[in-house]
């Protein structure tokens, strides 16, 4: 779908915190989080652009979010399991689930989840 990489999620999250912000006001705020200069930003908001993630319109290169953070999530979420557990949410589930002490709150939370 999307195909963003950490860098470009990077803005991403901050445009779905933030809302719209021009071009400069986004290579600002990534140069204030990750120390970035302003050519990086303008070159992750082009990719973005190009894989469809961000929307730019004028006045000012204005830059709207048109990937949701749960379509993103979506599909991070669908790769890993593909990637690293063969597809299977059961093996995925269980190797989260196995690096945790889960108190009977968090279990409970979890079969409501479940059980939709």
């Amino acid at each position: 779908m999307y195909g963003l990489g950490n860098a470009e999620i990077k803005v991403m999250k901050v445009l779905w915190e933030k809302g719209d912000l021009t071009a400069k006001e986004l290579s600002i705020e990534m140069n204030r989080i990750c120390g970035w200069n302003q050519n990086t930003t303008y070159t992750l908001i082009k990719r973005c652009v190009g894989k469809g993630a961000i929307e730019r319109s004028e006045p000012n290169y204005l830059c709207h979010a048109k990937a949701t953070r749960e379509e993103v999530i979506e599909e991070e979420m669908s790769s890993i399991m593909d990637r690293l557990f063969d597809g299977s949410f059961d093996k995925m589930f269980a190797a989260f689930a196995g690096k945790k002490q889960l108190s009977d709150e968090k279990i409970s939370q979890l079969k409501k989840i479940i059980e939709g």
